[in-house]
């Protein structure tokens, strides 16, 4: 059969191009530490890589909502915690000075009156904390301050409603149900889920609200004082003011005020094991994540040592080609015609 030179050269041309394909390709995998770059390469490995890739960025998002949702619950424990310390203050060192004091200095108690009305307003600025944005104690509607209090502080509104309500008013149970039911639910992977009728099952979700009204109080007792810590204390305030000044009756706010201090110290509570219980998802999360790049690894990565090897063979097969070229394009029987 008849080897034309043209032919030799075509097909030295097919395979020289192939044997630079086959290079590129290997250093491509050394340089990029993947076993593959595209789909066609391998439709079975990217299909897989393309679902681990989706959970290794939905963990990413998680994590990150994770941290957003610790910060926010810091704010909340400090907010309440100067809120407690305002109520411990009030009830221990103002009151005892308070009712050891001359009863007949009316001077004296109105200057105490006075640093308690002041620490209402300390009170109402700390639960009307915020969070970049976002109301911290304002359960579902982050957007607008809860709590508004009246310039003498003997009235206090959450979302708009009065907090000094008697069970029979009409608006009783919108706090009630502000305080118990107001839920704003975010995904920390957990399997976010729906009930029948579209709403969020809670063991599936993280609830981050926190109504102020539930931890603050809200409502008044039978012998008429209320259940709020931040009116209790304008009551206190106008107590101290009269004249005369009873004694037993202040008393008893006194001891009102201490238990609505416990409240505040409850919601801190809860907020610890919320704390808890974010530091363990956090750490499954960071597990998960470790999990999902080893997996990736597996499926997308190479060996490096094997990588390396064919990339080194493929540059000796190409230099091998070049050489060749050499002998293929000597002289032909042409050059010596004349």
């Amino acid at each position: 059969m008849r080897i034309t030179t043209n032919a030799l050269i075509r097909n030295y041309k097919s395979n020289l191009s192939r044997s630079v394909d086959n290079l590129n390709s290997s250093r491509n995998r050394v340089m990029t530490q993947r076993s593959f770059n595209k789909v066609a390469e391998n439709p079975a490995s990217a299909a897989r890589a393309s679902q681990l890739h989706r959970k290794y960025y939905k963990n990413l998002d998680n994590l990150d909502t994770l941290q957003d949702i610790q910060s926010r619950q810091d704010g909340q424990e400090d907010a309440l915690m100067q809120v407690l310390n305002a109520i411990k203050t009030i009830s221990g060192d103002y009151n005892l000075q308070a009712m050891s004091g001359d009863k007949q200095q009316p001077e004296e108690r109105k200057t105490f009156a006075t640093a308690i009305r002041q620490f209402q307003q300390s009170m109402t600025l700390s639960l009307n904390s915020t969070y970049e944005d976002t109301f911290l104690f304002a359960g579902s509607d982050g957007k607008n301050p809860p709590f508004v209090l009246s310039e003498d502080g003997s009235k206090l509104t959450y979302r708009g409603i009065d907090v000094n309500l008697e069970a029979v008013h009409p608006e009783y149970d919108k706090l009630t149900k502000l305080a118990k039911d107001d839920s704003l639910y975010v995904d920390l992977g957990m399997g976010l889920s729906l009930d029948g009728i579209g709403n969020v099952v809670p063991s599936s979700a993280f609830d981050v609200s926190l109504p102020g009204i539930k931890a603050i109080g809200f409502g008044v007792d039978t012998e008429g004082f209320s259940n709020n810590a931040i009116i209790l204390a304008g009551q206190l305030a106008d107590e101290l003011e009269k004249t005369p000044f009873d004694v037993d009756k202040y008393g008893k706010m006194v001891e009102k005020f201490k238990s609505l201090g416990t409240n505040v110290l409850n919601e801190v509570t809860n907020l610890g094991v919320k704390s808890e219980f974010l530091s363990t998802t956090k750490d499954r999360l960071e597990n998960n994540d470790i999990s999902l790049q080893e997996q990736m690894l597996e499926v997308e990565g190479i060996d490096t040592a094997e990588a390396i090897t064919d990339y080194m063979w493929n540059q000796y097969a190409y230099n091998a080609a070049l050489k060749v070229g050499t002998s293929i394009l000597s002289p032909s029987f042409i050059d010596f015609m004349k």
